[in-house]
């Protein structure tokens, strides 16, 4: 049963360094699959005539940034929410340490339910200086900042449901 409650005497709660080390392989896959955009960004900008005015190159600058940076959130997002709302519910770098990712009855999260959580991660790092990340080693059933927003558990392995 896909979407059975699972109860909490059921879930173990994966901490920090483990959720760390699965974001850390996530980033690299996400590097990897984005480098070409960034090296595409690189070469458009060597290309780039070399001009008096200097505001057109620091705007040309700018918008190539910015459509990279556009881009890796937009890959990040669908990377994440997509796998962590489909049957296996992790990303590549939770399914590597055995983690899922539930709502807090123990079932699958849906896409929109993964997007929120997604964006609420901009609150746990670059917002609060990553202590919302941190939170995840000092809580009780080790939630991050976007885990209490978006009411979701990292668990340890497929928790049996009843």
């Amino acid at each position: 049963m896909p979407n059975a409650v699972v109860p909490s005497s059921a879930r173990t709660y994966a901490g920090f360094w483990i959720r760390f080390a699965a974001m850390f392989l996530d980033r690299i896959i996400i590097g990897v699959v984005m480098s070409p955009v960034s090296i595409m960004a690189g070469m458009f900008m060597g290309t780039l005539p070399r001009i008096d005015r200097s505001e057109v190159q620091l705007g040309a600058l700018f918008s190539v940034i910015g459509l990279a940076v556009l881009l890796g959130v937009l890959a990040s997002w669908l990377y994440e929410a997509l796998m962590t709302s489909s049957s296996k519910q992790a990303t590549v770098g939770k399914m590597v340490f055995g983690l899922v990712v539930t709502d807090t009855q123990g079932r699958r999260i849906s896409f929109a339910h993964a997007t929120g959580r997604f964006f609420a991660k901009f609150l746990s790092g670059p917002l609060t200086l990553m202590i919302g990340f941190i939170m995840a080693g000092f809580t009780e059933r080790k939630q991050a900042l976007h885990d209490f927003i978006a009411s979701t558990y990292v668990l340890k392995g497929r928790p049996t449901s009843l």
